[in-house]
């Protein structure tokens, strides 16, 4: 199936879209030759008009371009299309932008299929020479548009030089006339291929084709080729890489030279080598900045290095005998590989003269593995390994050791990456004899855990990448039992590199090297089951490499030692936190392979480096200790072993110290700085180091200790000159740290009663005092990490018996972090706000009124936090946890549990926060309130729908789902489709179904189970429609209607149109119902009342009143004078805008004003004068608007004005300069009031200030 088909009736977009992602590129066959032989055949038709010539060329592209990936099927059609275009151009009367236009196409044809393959297409007789000959005479090198036509002009004139018949024969008499000699063709020929050498655009490399083709025939080479190559030597030595010409110049040139010699007969090359080497060396592309010279110098330089060397097989490389992967894998199958052995060939060709000069280009290809692009080096490689074939052993062997000698750490990633290419262009060509494997093995093994740090990230992917090509070349190149002894080191290598790499290409390139071992040499362990797992889209997924596919390959003792040591010796020092973290757990899950290696081997050394002073690599120690040491003793429970058998009491004392080992003091309460606790000695050595490199005093990190700790001046910015540099040592260290109070003490470590619980404790609420102090980047995950910390130190060793509280604790704890409550700081409310919520459920009984309280009070808005949404964000999550951890019980007591006497004043914190709608720079912030309220409203009425149902009154299940259901119709996707999930959850709770819902079997209707994972309420097209369904439910319409109202008269494109679409549908649907209409007016009535001068909802339901009067939705009030909904409405409209200075809210108004005005008696009367007055409005943008919306107004309501006066009417509005002075616009206001006959407003006088 081609790709464009479309995908059958009713088939998923996504289903059609996976699929053809399945099927990839692959094409069955060219499926475009209709259209393709349509649109060959128009072109002259389409020539005259340029927007469908370029809409031609744009289709044949976009043909072409499909078959990329597979041009080969272009091949059976080829013949015909260039038919077709060649006609064309052959055509003696077709014009020359036809013919161009011809060229275009072919152009785009070869540019698929490529040059090589298009060549032998063109007609190349004798008597195509001079036509093609004659076209060059029209073109101009200069012209830009037409470069495509020079372009294929040279590949046509480079096949028509195959001709086997001497050029002199087609020239006959060049005297033509008397004095006059005519140029002859082999001239021609050569003229036109210098010209093109130095032009600027595509037709340069076709130019060098011609060049290649026409100075290697026998009869050129005689008379052309010395001059030709001189005039290529003279033009290098002239030009420079330091200018735009002398590039191109120079481009044209080396392009040249190296397909000469390419293509060349090397006794016709060999004399000019050296005089070209020569030149090469004068030109110093090494030193040029173009990469494309660097990579023409290499190449050309191999090209002059086989010139001088002999064509031949070495004799002496290594050549495996069988190479058929389905016959290696059958003999695999049968378990009867026949070893074969290797017998080096003795060197025949040893006594061959080398010239001195093959040295010299050897030399410059070793300078080119070192080149900083790319394509320089592979070509680099590939010139050692051509050169290497034809060199005696003994040399090559040189070589060889010279590329070895690219793999030192004094080197740049440039050089390892060209030696592993190297490498593996040596060993796929049979010349890295098996003596030497033991080497490269050594050299390969480290390349494929190469990197090097360069300030904020590293280097070394490609070169691991072209480590792993190498792994994959040698299992091609040699047999099993040449590579046995390096197996097991090998396959560890590829397996860490396929699982434990950073880059996602080098994963995938080590799963590839290891599937093409498995398949070649057999000789992998469990290498089946490993490629199965750990395939090439498999490892495309970082997290799964490293916590699930390695805990898999684990399970092979081949590897587990291996991926251990890798891990701790590489990746816990990373430079790349992510991958530190990944890491520890990793380590976590492969502890449970090899507990006892993990505790005798891993621990010592996680724990020494946990000492380091570089902070990678102790912040991955310490991650790494507590993530082991939790496993193990998760592992000790499981087989029901004590803990001391994996983590003896060294082990023991050392987690215990990570913390202190900074200041050399093991104690907490001792120090080497008097007054620092243990978690402050913990940082004290970067303390120091930052101090010294700012050359400040220890006396300038704040003020004296206090309490035993460092003062706040200390913390401040402003106080400390060397806060910038401590700030990201100290991130650094508090996540591991937080990260291991955790684990120890959910592995139940012996410290209770120990000092280190007060350390551990200070840490954490210091943590979360100065988080403000943290980057954003950080703080979320240092604030959870701490919070996670906490609630794990306390339910381990704040107890004195099982469930059973330290009083002196309890007090202690909970009065700080209330105290902490009232802190200016944001982020210290945050932090000790989710600390309260993660207490466990002793150390909240007897103080559970003061916790909901001091939550409260966070959750309340006061003008100096008003901005603080995020600390009410966390105080609403603590309360639901709270909630959660202490549970409910009806007549329990309200210090105890959530009962009878507390649970109304919880229902009344959150449904407050609904109301938050604090914006600031960031937007509004007041959704973050909203959604923790409504997760919070959701998770208690849920638990006490479960527990105790008789809590739940009816007004408060009917609030509850009410607001709900108005942050369900709002504006902003993210809060609607929250809103809709916590609505749906509790209209279908799983549970015992939540008492006093209203409209329950209405709702379950509307709303069915179905919705819940079908609807995407993200979306507005597919929400609106559900949610205005409620309008027609007493109960939810004011909250559904206060919400629609703005989203109806919102900015967003998509909610404005759904909800707007949603709205008039219900509307059309009443209209015809007089008591369904009035009660909607009033409620829409009540909400412009409640939200009078909020602007938040006064202006956009401005907006939305003026949508619903344009489209008619209370056309039926019309029938009607004075209707009691279009008095109020006039009346609130009034009120709303008086005095008001607001442009958008005056703007909006304008428009309801003018929709009023279709409603007769007095209320049209008001309207009128309304927008009279604000014709006169101080504004001249208001006075603008009214005019032009009065105008469209009057052509709209044909009634508002008699006919008699209607063409001067709208003659005073569409001629009068309402931005003008205010006097002269007053004159013709007063006009139009009295047209209208409305009485002229009279200017009230200002009071006097007497």
């Amino acid at each position: 199936m081609a790709l464009s088909e479309e995908p059958a009736a009713g088939a998923r977009e996504d289903g059609a879209e996976e699929g053809a992602l399945a099927r990839g590129g692959v094409l069955e066959a060219f499926g475009d030759g209709a259209e393709t032989r349509e649109l060959l055949g128009r072109l002259r038709a389409v020539l005259g008009d340029r927007a469908a010539r370029e809409g031609a060329l744009e289709r044949f592209r976009v043909i072409m371009d499909k078959y990329q990936e597979q041009p080969h099927l272009l091949d059976p059609h080829l013949e015909w299309m260039m038919n077709l275009l060649l006609d064309i151009v052959q055509d003696k009367t077709s014009s020359a932008d036809l013919v161009h236009l011809a060229f275009k196409f072919l152009y785009i044809i070869t540019k698929v299929r490529g040059y090589k393959t298009f060549l032998r297409l063109f007609p190349h007789e004798v008597a195509d020479v001079q036509p093609v000959l004659d076209m060059f005479t029209n073109q101009n090198p200069r012209d830009h548009e037409t470069w495509e036509t020079r372009y294929m002009l040279l590949l046509w004139l480079s096949v028509t030089c195959l001709i086997p018949f001497d050029f002199s024969r087609l020239d006959g008499n060049l005297l033509s006339q008397p004095g006059q000699i005519r140029m002859s063709i082999m001239d021609r020929i050569l003229q036109i291929a210098e010209s093109y050498l130095v032009v600027s655009d595509k037709a340069r490399d076709a130019a060098a084709v011609l060049v290649s083709k026409f100075v290697t025939r026998p009869d050129v080479k005689q008379k052309k080729m010395a001059d030709f190559l001189d005039w290529s030597l003279c033009t290098l030595a002239r030009s420079s890489f330091q200018t735009i010409e002398g590039v191109i110049t120079m481009d044209g040139t080396l392009q040249a030279l190296a397909q000469i010699f390419k293509h060349g007969k090397r006794e016709d090359c060999l004399p000019y080598a050296a005089t070209v080497l020569e030149c090469l060396d004068g030109c110093r592309l090494p030193d040029s900045n173009q990469t494309l010279l660097r990579k023409l110098g290499v190449k050309l330089v191999q090209r002059l290095g086989l010139t001088f060397l002999k064509p031949k097989l070495a004799k002496w490389r290594y050549q495996r005998g069988c190479r058929s992967l389905a016959a290696n894998l059958q003999l695999c199958a049968q378990g009867r590989r026949e070893p074969q052995t290797h017998a080096e060939t003795p060197d025949g060709d040893a006594d061959d003269d080398v010239p001195e000069e093959v040295e010299r280009v050897i030399e410059q290809l070793l300078v080119g593995l070192k080149d900083k692009d790319t394509v320089v080096r592979w070509s680099a490689a590939k010139g050692i390994g051509r050169m290497a074939g034809r060199l005696p052993k003994e040399l090559a062997d040189d070589v060889v050791g010279s590329v070895l000698d690219c793999f030192s750490f004094q080197e740049t990633d440039n050089a390892w990456h060209g030696g592993c290419l190297a490498l593996a262009e040596l060993g796929r060509r049979g010349l890295l004899l098996p003596s030497r494997l033991v080497d490269v093995v050594a050299v390969i093994l480290k390349a494929l855990i190469y990197e090097e740090k360069r300030g904020a990230c590293s280097v070394g992917a490609n070169v691991r990448d072209a480590a792993c090509y190498v792994c994959w070349a040698f299992a091609r190149a040699y047999e099993p039992q040449e590579l046995k002894p390096f197996v097991a080191e090998i396959s560890s290598a590829l397996v860490i590199a396929a699982v434990f790499d950073r880059s996602v290409t080098c994963r995938r390139a080590a799963s590839a090297a290891f599937q093409e071992n498995v398949g070649r040499q057999g000789t992998f362990p469990h290498g089946i089951d490993i490629l199965t797992a750990a395939d090439y889209f498999a490892v495309g997924n970082r997290s799964n490499c490293f916590l699930v596919i390695s805990m898999f390959i684990a399970g092979f003792p081949e590897y587990t030692r291996p991926m251990i040591d890798h891990l701790v010796a590489m990746k816990i020092n990373h430079w790349d936190g992510v991958i530190r973290e990944l890491s520890a757990k990793a380590l976590s899950n492969l502890a449970q392979r090899a507990p006892e290696y993990s505790a005798t081997h891993v621990f010592p050394r996680l724990l020494s480096m946990t000492q380091s002073l570089d902070l990678h690599t102790r912040h991955g120690a310490v991650l790494a200790c507590a993530e082991v040491a939790h496993s193990l003793s998760r592992l000790a429970v499981q087989e029901d072993r004590p803990v001391a058998d994996y983590l003896d009491e060294t082990v023991v004392q050392g987690l215990k110290q990570i913390h202190q080992q900074g200041s050399g003091r093991r104690t907490h309460e001792t120090s080497s700085v008097t007054g620092m606790a243990g978690a402050e000695a913990a940082l004290f050595p970067y303390y120091v180091w930052a101090v010294q490199e700012e050359d400040f005093c220890v006396g300038t990190l704040g003020g004296a200790p206090q309490d035993g700790h460092l003062s706040d001046p200390w913390w401040n910015p402003q106080c400390s000159p060397v806060i910038g540099v401590l700030l990201p040592s100290l991130e650094t260290l508090f996540l591991p740290l937080c990260v291991l109070i955790e684990n120890l003490s959910l592995s139940k470590m012996p410290f209770r009663g120990d000092a280190v619980i007060d350390g551990w404790q200070w840490l954490i609420n210091d943590t979360l005092r100065n988080l403000h102090l943290i980057s954003s980047h950080s703080k979320q995950q240092i604030k959870d990490a701490a919070v996670l910390a906490l609630a794990a130190l306390c339910s381990e060793y704040y107890t004195k018996e099982p469930g059973e509280v330290d009083p002196a604790r309890q007090e202690e704890l909970i009065t700080q972090y209330l105290a902490e409550l009232r802190s200016p700081e944001e982020m210290t409310r945050c932090g000790f706000s989710l600390a309260l919520g993660a207490l466990p459920g002793f150390l909240l009984r007897g103080r559970l009124q003061q916790v909901l309280a001091g939550l409260s009070a966070v959750t309340h808005i006061s003008p100096e936090d008003v901005s603080f949404a995020e600390s009410r964000r966390d105080a609403l999550k603590a309360i639901s946890r709270v909630c959660q951890t202490v549970g409910v019980e009806a007549g329990g007591s309200p210090d105890e549990v959530v009962c009878e006497e507390n649970v109304a004043q919880i229902f009344r914190t959150l449904l407050d926060c609904l109301r938050d709608y604090t914006t600031d720079s960031r937007g509004d912030v007041g959704a973050w309130v909203r959604e923790a309220a409504m997760t919070s409203l959701m998770d208690l009425t849920l638990l006490l729908g479960r527990d105790q149902p008789e809590l739940l009154e009816a007004q408060v299940c009917e609030r509850v789902m009410c607001c709900l259901a108005q942050q369900a119709s709002e504006k902003i996707d993210r809060v609607r489709a929250h809103a809709a999930r916590m609505f749906m959850a509790l209209l279908h709770a799983d549970g015992p179904p939540i008492p006093h819902l209203p409209h329950r079997g209405d709702l379950q209707e509307l709303f069915p189970r179905s919705d819940m994972a079908s609807v995407n309420w993200n979306a507005p097209s597919q929400a609106f429609p559900r949610i205005t369904r409620l309008l027609g439910l007493p109960a939810y319409r004011y909250h559904v209607l206060l919400g629609l109202a703005v989203s109806v008269g919102g900015l967003t494109e998509s909610t404005v149109r759904y909800s707007t679409q949603s709205l008039f549908e219900y509307m059309k649907g009443i209209q015809h119902d007089p008591q369904a209409l009035e009660g909607f007016g009033g409620t829409l009535l009540q909400v412009f009342e409640d939200n009078l001068l909020n602007d938040r909802v006064s202006v956009p339901l401005l907006k939305t009143l003026d949508q619903m009067l344009a489209n008619g939705c209370f056309d039926v009030f019309t029938l009607e004078e004075n209707h009691p909904f279009c008095v109020k409405l006039l009346a609130l409209c009034r009120e709303e805008i008086r005095k008001s200075r607001d442009v958008q809210k005056l703007r909006s108004s304008i428009g309801v004003f003018c929709g009023m005005v279709q409603f007769p008696g007095e209320v049209r009367r008001k309207a009128l004068l309304q927008l009279l007055l604000l014709l006169c409005h101080p504004f001249p943008m208001i006075r603008k608007t009214t005019a032009s919306q009065v105008y469209e107004m009057v052509l709209t309501y044909g009634d508002v004005v008699g006919a008699g006066v209607l063409d001067e009417v709208m003659a005073v509005l569409s001629s009068t300069a309402w931005d003008a002075e205010l006097p002269l616009v007053r004159g013709q206001r007063n006009r139009l009031c009295d047209l209208l006959g409305v009485p002229r407003p009279q200017l009230v006088p200002k009071p006097s200030t007497h």
